[in-house]
């Protein structure tokens, strides 16, 4: 009888410290997913800042429009707003400044994120109050392969992941002009 009453007790403290670290991976899970989310909106508030500069300058007869499409052009005023937004949708807050970065060539921007809400109450003390942290990185990558004209104003052709998007400078159309999910794809890095 002994045994039986210490071996329930084993398994009985063995299930509540196994519902703890759930609990605590849920919250983690939270937040990373919170931190992915942030990463993205930062980097596709930043694309789509891309494509209306690459527009404007081509409407402009901008020799540059070329520095546009290869992301070479500096962009991000809204990343920040876009970011906490997400964060917000996620019950998070974002920690800091989404804070741009150059990873693997590409522009992007990293974020750091805090749950809201905490792990709660269990037999570990001190985790009631501990928020899940989290942290992640997206980037911009232009989908698009050309080979410069001779002259930027001319019509040009380009390679957007075996798609062919012809662009003409000097009859330019904005209605026709892609997707910025087109031109640029924006996704998670380590």
């Amino acid at each position: 009888m002994p045994i039986y009453i210490w071996l329930t007790g084993i398994l009985l403290f063995a299930a509540v410290a196994f519902f703890v670290f759930a609990q605590a991976a849920s919250v983690r899970n939270g937040a990373q997913s919170a931190a992915d989310a942030a990463a993205l909106a930062a980097a596709q508030d930043a694309r789509d800042e891309l494509v209306d500069g690459l527009v404007a300058a081509i409407e402009a007869d901008d020799d540059d429009w070329l520095d546009w499409l290869n992301g070479d052009e500096s962009v991000g005023d809204g990343a920040q707003a876009a970011a906490q937004a997400l964060a917000a949708d996620n019950d998070s807050i974002l920690e800091g400044e989404a804070v741009q970065v150059v990873q693997d060539g590409y522009p992007g921007f990293r974020v750091n994120i805090q749950t809201n809400y905490t792990v709660g109450n269990s037999i570990i003390p001190g985790t009631a109050s501990m928020n899940g942290r989290a942290h992640a990185t997206a980037v911009i990558q232009p989908r698009c392969e050309n080979i410069p004209p001779v002259d930027p104003l001319d019509p040009f052709e380009l390679d957007c992941d075996g798609e062919t998007v012809t662009i003409d400078p000097g009859h330019f159309n904005p209605g026709d002009f892609p997707d910025a999910s087109e031109l640029f794809s924006v996704y998670l890095v380590q």
